[in-house]
């Protein structure tokens, strides 16, 4: 027979339940601008029916429902599309700190202006070209002297210039390497905190949505893969589980380090293709990451500084392999330098060994052409200076490979007296400019292999750099624009729609009004049976 409290019991579980989702939907709303939030929903299950399938079940027409149950709050996510916004939040994310790398260096170069390079080398050509119309003018000497300093003083100032952005970024990389290691910290420590809790059956939306932005920030570093692995005991089927973090290269592989063998002979030897996992869920344990910089702290000189090697969890790491996996981190190392068989490579070790080659074999095929010349007679000479050089280094320069000509190249003391300025061929007249002349077409003379002139080669350096500028923009226009669709999109899954809340709101609501005036019928009818049953004439 059924209970006399079935009635009572049956609304009493769609009291509870609706009450359960008129919370996730308060919940919903006060989280609606919360960021990294994902909106809840109660999944409603009803429960076990009655009677039950026995032997000894009473004998009735068939089974009668039991009422609702609030079974778990799941969170409305679509990992597919998570999956999508952290690829292209990796691309989109190299790209950005790339522009921002080449942009910096635009605006020191400056080019364009009045006050740049360009503009500093032709007031130097021009100033020559006065020298030799007027070559015993005290004033025209003077003004090349100038102009020879200010050209000078213009190469030292970008060399060190971008030596102190290559040491700002390096600073920068610091703190991008220890930004990495506190969100693997704080995703491996969730998932210690997920793994407590799922086994007893619980669903730690709050947590999961904690560790999913968290992801999201590290995927924009270094491009990753997360695996979910189930937490065991008690856990509930929906439940997310706790999360392993691999290392994917540039085309979604995942990244393998080298491991230790034994051979058949004891001998250790190191093979490829353990994965990099960075964060792994069986231990609950996180590799740190650390990387190692050559300095030449010896000379303070940037020049030659690099990424010299990288460690996961004190195991080496090829830089080669995470210069594969895109996001800020690859951008970063890619701009401050790095070793590639030897030679140090990347965007500011590249421009400042062009720079330094430009002004090496500037002041070369200068000397050699001021060499040719002489000066003016000072009054009881018979003959005026010759031999003498117009350039100068103010420290070491090696001539193998032209490092630090830019960082070191001044006026020599010679130049201090106008008169040592060889605007004259040797053994001619004082009057003859002409060896001032061909100072000045230096700008012209195709000094770099017979290929270039100092002033295309330096158009070649900016027009470059244009190039690279111009495509990282485009790029990251792409890539923002790809990462915020998907994004987007994402959005439209996860985030509270405050009318959906509300129409929630109202639905609940009214399920609950109506469980609650089902007790009420149900109390009446007790209330017969108890109170008014057996009173007759009343």
């Amino acid at each position: 027979m059924y209970s006399t409290f079935h009635g009572l019991e049956t609304a009493r579980r769609a009291l509870v339940a609706q009450q359960t989702a008129l919370h996730t939907t308060g919940h919903n709303i006060a989280n609606a601008n919360r960021e990294g939030y994902t909106r809840q929903r109660v999944n409603f299950t009803n429960t076990e029916p009655f009677p039950n399938v026995a032997r000894n079940a009473p004998r009735v027409p068939g089974q009668i429902g039991t009422g609702v149950k609030a079974d778990f709050i799941q969170r409305m996510r679509d990992r597919y599309l998570d999956i999508q916004y952290r690829g292209e939040n990796a691309q989109s994310s190299y790209w950005d700190a790339r522009y921002g790398v080449l942009e910096r260096i635009e605006d020191l170069l400056n080019e364009p202006s009045e006050t740049n390079l360009s503009s500093t080398m032709d007031q130097f050509w021009q100033s020559l070209q006065d020298l030799a119309v007027h070559p015993e003018d005290a004033g025209a000497r003077s003004v090349v002297r100038q102009r020879g300093m200010a050209l000078a003083e213009t190469f030292n100032y970008i060399s060190d210039s971008l030596q102190a952005q290559k040491r700002d970024l390096q600073a920068e990389i610091e703190v991008t390497v220890n930004q990495i290691n506190s969100l693997l910290h704080q995703i491996n420590d969730i998932n210690k905190q997920v793994a407590r809790i799922e086994p007893h059956g619980y669903m730690p939306n709050d947590l999961y949505d904690e560790r999913d932005r968290l992801i999201d920030q590290l995927s924009s570093l270094m491009n990753i893969e997360v695996e979910y692995e189930e937490s065991g005991g008690q856990a509930l089927d929906a439940a997310v589980g706790k999360a392993n973090i691999y290392l994917l290269d540039e085309e979604g592989n995942r990244i393998t380090v080298n491991g230790d063998l034994l051979d058949e002979e004891g001998n250790r030897i190191t093979v490829d293709g353990e994965e990099l996992k960075i964060i792994d869920a069986n231990t609950l344990e996180y590799k740190e990451m650390k990387i190692n910089f050559y300095n030449d702290e010896e000379n303070h000189d940037a020049y030659h500084d690099y990424v010299a090697g990288i460690t996961f969890g004190g195991e080496n790491f090829e830089v080669s392999k995470l210069l594969s996996s895109p996001g800020k981190m690859k951008a970063l190392i890619e701009a401050y330098g790095y070793d590639d068989d030897g030679t140090t490579v990347g965007t500011y070790p590249e421009l400042l060994k062009d720079l330094d080659e430009m002004v090496y074999e500037f002041v070369k095929a200068f000397n050699k052409q001021h060499y040719q010349g002489s000066g003016l007679a000072k009054e009881g000479e018979d003959n005026p200076p010759t031999n003498r050089l117009f350039f100068d280094w103010s420290g070491t320069v090696n001539p193998d490979n032209k490092q630090r000509a830019a960082e070191n190249i001044t006026i020599h003391p010679h130049i201090d007296d106008l008169d040592n300025i060889a605007a004259a061929p040797k053994d001619g007249d004082a009057g003859d400019g002409s060896n001032a002349l061909a100072l000045a077409n230096i700008k012209d003379k195709l000094i770099f292999d017979g290929t270039a002139s100092v002033q295309s080669f330096y158009q070649g350096i900016i027009g470059e750099l244009a190039v690279d500028t111009s495509e990282a923009q485009q790029q990251m226009f792409n890539t923002d624009a790809l990462r915020d669709n998907v994004d987007f999109r994402r959005k439209q899954v996860t985030s509270v729609s405050l009318d959906e809340e509300f129409t929630n709101l109202i639905q609940y609501q009214h399920a609950y009004n109506a469980a609650a005036r089902n007790i009420t019928a149900v109390d009446e009818m007790l209330d017969r049976i108890i109170n008014n049953m057996g009173i007759v004439g009343r």
